[in-house]
């Protein structure tokens, strides 16, 4: 089989990154969070190109200042405390396209500021598939492999290619494969080294590569709601923009795509990860799902069986914080919480769960300043 190659096209502008649509004055954590909650922010640089993000980290190591690279912000809850250290936003926005071909598929790299939705509709836009199913999700392209983010039966690692980073250990530049990453479940060596390196981790992520297939129609869906919403079955494929438009719909329900006339969409997605357990500790009608030698199953369903339905929580803040009130999963600003108040929630539903069915929640959010 030969394969047609069509030379790389020229970098694509797609507009300047916003964090999320909270910001205002940029003093606070609470202007530059989805969830809207935080406290100070020490010292913060807007950088406008890699040479400005290495040396603003390169910097702040010589100096002993803890570092901190901010997408969307969505996926960070900060204390009330907030944070010392020096907070480095990564302002620049375009993607561009390394190679295309019949064989290869199309090869796109995007600077690590680029908002992730925006990447999503210009490679849905070109007719290629494999991130259709990650559509709407808030925060940033160099965040998404992070967390090895995923949704609806696909994940960043489906499709990546390379990770470009500034590695503070070595202090040099280089590309991550893959393999190199140590991608799981809303995981990577990336989030993991945030252990022994502080706020964010060993590896500063400058941008990201993704292989994508050629084709106007969807990968084959792999989650039963939304081949449900699709009204087909699981396996079909549809064009991708008609399963980006379910997708949406479907966050859109859930509260999950941002809108600033909405409190429920004042959150951080997901707070808690799918629990992976031995089959012997998934309490009876609970969702299971193989995984590994293990199985996955929904923590939505163990927070609503526990007695903490939508909504849940509002007694204890003041009205201030809450479930959800589309979607379990979610702990919501309802107008003027605290960090302090989305603890208090998240510490009585992990609490009421782990009472119930003897399973441990694991937040989702990277927690900066403050624990569980």
């Amino acid at each position: 089989m030969s394969c047609s190659i069509i030379e790389p096209n020229e970098s694509v502008e797609v507009g300047p990154s916003v964090p999320s649509t909270r910001r205002t004055g940029e003093r606070a954590f609470a202007d530059l969070t989805t969830i809207a909650t935080g406290g100070p922010v020490g010292e913060l640089v807007r950088a406008t190109s890699e040479e400005e993000i290495v040396e603003a980290v390169r910097d702040a190591d010589e100096n002993g200042m803890e570092v901190l690279l901010l997408g969307g912000g969505s996926n960070l809850l900060v204390s009330d405390e907030g944070f010392s250290g020096r907070v480095i936003i990564d302002t620049r926005n375009s993607i561009e396209q390394v190679h295309l071909s019949g064989c290869g598929g199309a090869i796109l790299r995007g600077t690590a500021g680029t908002p992730w939705d925006e990447f999503v509709t210009i490679a849905i836009s070109q007719g290629w598939n494999g991130i259709e199913a990650l559509s709407g999700i808030p925060g940033s392209l160099g965040a998404s492999p992070v967390q090895n983010v995923g949704a609806y039966g696909q994940e960043i690692s489906d499709t990546l290619y390379s990770v470009r980073v500034y590695d503070r250990q070595t202090k040099r530049r280089t590309d991550l494969a893959p393999a190199e990453l140590g991608l799981s479940y809303r995981s990577s060596k990336l989030k993991e080294s945030t252990t022994e390196w502080g706020a964010t981790g060993r590896w500063i992520v400058l941008s990201v590569t993704l292989q994508l297939g050629l084709a106007t129609n969807s990968t084959p869906i792999a989650y039963s709601q939304l081949a449900a919403a699709l009204d087909v079955e699981v396996g079909a494929r549809v064009p991708a923009t008609r399963l980006r438009k379910a997708v949406l719909e479907l966050r859109r329900s859930k509260g999950m795509v941002l809108d600033d006339a909405d409190r429920d969409t004042y959150s951080l997605g997901s707070f808690f990860t799918n629990p992976i357990v031995p089959a012997s500790e998934i309490p009876e009608g609970a969702p299971r799902y193989p995984y590994g030698d293990r199985f996955k199953t929904s923590a939505a369903w163990l927070i609503d069986n526990a007695g903490c339905r939508k909504g849940y929580g509002a007694d204890l803040t003041g009205g201030r914080a809450s479930l959800s009130t589309r979607h379990t999963l979610a702990i919501t600003n309802r107008g003027g919480a605290t960090t302090a108040d989305v603890l208090t929630v998240a510490r009585s539903v992990r609490s009421r769960v782990e009472e119930a069915f003897g399973v441990t929640l694991v937040n989702e959010p990277f927690l900066l300043g403050t624990d569980l």
